[in-house]
């Protein structure tokens, strides 16, 4: 039986990507293990968002030369966003790697690697597709005992943030049926599926494009109406395509949980105009009191970036003012680091190296003050806590999540994996808490 060991780099778009390469390989004999230098396929599946994403995956390759050198009969490719980005180059930079699959062409996979397994010909095949072509290539993926699944809605972006290189990597925006989604995820919760995350690039602009289509709310509304799940969450949601309609969703959805992810990236109306974001901070901040008003447990998450090109101390301050107003739950917080083929690259920048970093260094001090306030308004409360599995914390540990996504360790029987269980909060970690389950609720 042959084998392949697949390292996953990046969003949760390629983590759904990787299963679903997995099931492919799986069609044509692989099987998936852990230890590459025993493997007969290498595969690293790549993100090109973060600074110096290229150079970290040619380093990264470099692990596995030792093997190839030993055994000259294993295959090495390379996926995802910087093979999309880099395509040849990297079968020219890189001696011994056999095959470059970009982000429009997982479902060449089995039909590239048996290239090479026949005619020890090197393959690189990173063509966008057409719309219609795409429609098709969501390949099926296999049964899972997991709590947990994510459910690819979209592919593709089309707003082309000055920043954001996704669009060049992923391709214009597309929307799989409607009716495809609710059969897989009915499928899934009919394998034991207990919540699902909807993912795309854009999950808001779902469907727009295509006549006679369900609409975002629409769509999860009909999530919601499926019997047996019992959590529903979507990722990633852009401030602008935020309507009436979906924060509606928030007040009425029984299954959808009280938290978003709401990138906001920066809190000056002049940067965000620089970037392409498409709102100003009195439109993001209306929406944010609208689901507040309509969700008052609603907790919020973001991503800012420290440094965009041209930034200065009072957009910088607008920014605090902004993070101060809204009390996110969480913040992913980024300096900027230009992204080839995007049109910040090219824009002037004064600010200094040092400038950047005190300001990045403020702005995380607030978030961890705030972050720390929100959460410990959990300890001493009893929360559902939908229990995944066992924890990294020592033997009889378990791990689950609550409604806000936020990790719980306690201990318990591995029965309950997989259930929706009381957990009392005894103490609040910085990255999560630690409670006791409640078998007497």
């Amino acid at each position: 039986m042959k084998s392949f060991y697949l390292e996953t780099f990046g969003c949760q778009m390629n983590v759904v990507d990787s299963e679903q390469i997995t099931a492919l390989l799986q069609e044509i004999g692989y099987q998936p293990i852990d230890a590459p230098d025993l493997a007969d396929l290498v595969l690293l599946n790549t993100c090109s968002v973060r600074d110096k994403a290229e150079r970290k995956v040619y380093g990264h390759l470099g692990r596995f030369k030792p093997i190839k050198d030993k055994r000259p009969q294993l295959i090495i490719g390379v996926g995802g966003c910087v093979a999309q980005q880099e395509g040849q180059r990297m079968l020219d930079a890189v001696s011994y790697l056999d095959l470059v699959f970009g982000t429009h062409n997982i479902h060449r996979l089995p039909e590239m690697v048996q290239q090479v397994e026949q005619t020890r010909q090197r393959a690189s095949e990173t063509d966008f597709l057409d719309r219609e072509t795409r429609l098709n290539l969501f390949p099926e993926r296999s049964a899972s005992e997991s709590a947990t699944r994510f459910v690819t809605i979209m592919q593709g972006c089309d707003n082309f943030c000055s920043y954001c290189i996704v669009p060049h990597v992923r391709g214009r925006e597309i929307s799989r049926l409607s009716a495809e989604i609710l059969n897989e995820i009915e499928a899934l919760v009919a394998a034991g599926v207990k919540e699902v995350t909807l993912l795309g690039q854009n999950v808001n602009s779902y469907g727009c494009k295509n006549d006679g289509e369900l609409s975002f709310p629409q769509l999860l509304a009909a999530v919601d109406a499926i019997p047996g799940l019992e959590r529903l969450r979507f990722a990633t949601s852009h401030p602008k395509d935020i309507t009436a309609e979906l924060i509606d969703c928030f007040g009425r959805l029984e299954s959808l949980c009280p938290q978003v992810h709401l990138p906001v990236q920066s809190g000056s109306d002049r940067i965000l105009a620089l970037m392409n974001r498409g709102y100003d901070a009195a439109d993001y901040l209306d929406k944010v009191r609208r689901l507040k008003a309509v969700c008052p447990q609603i907790r919020l998450t973001t991503d800012i970036i420290v440094g965009f090109p041209g930034e200065t101390e009072e957009d910088f301050q607008a920014t605090l003012d902004l993070v101060a107003q809204v009390r996110y739950a969480d913040a992913f917080t980024f300096l900027y680091s230009p992204r080839v083929e995007t049109a910040a690259a090219s824009m002037p920048d004064n600010a200094s190296a040092r400038q950047k970093q005190q300001r990045f260094d403020r702005l995380l001090t607030l978030q961890q003050r705030i972050s720390g306030e929100i959460w410990q308004e959990d300890a001493g409360k009893i929360l559902p806590v939908l229990v995944e599995g066992a924890s990294k914390q020592g033997e009889g540990q378990l791990f689950g999540r609550s409604v806000w996504n936020r990790i719980v360790n306690f201990s318990g029987p591995p029965e309950l994996i997989g259930q929706v269980v009381p957990v009392a909060i005894n103490k609040v970690l910085r990255n999560s808490h630690l409670g006791e389950y409640q078998n007497n609720c």
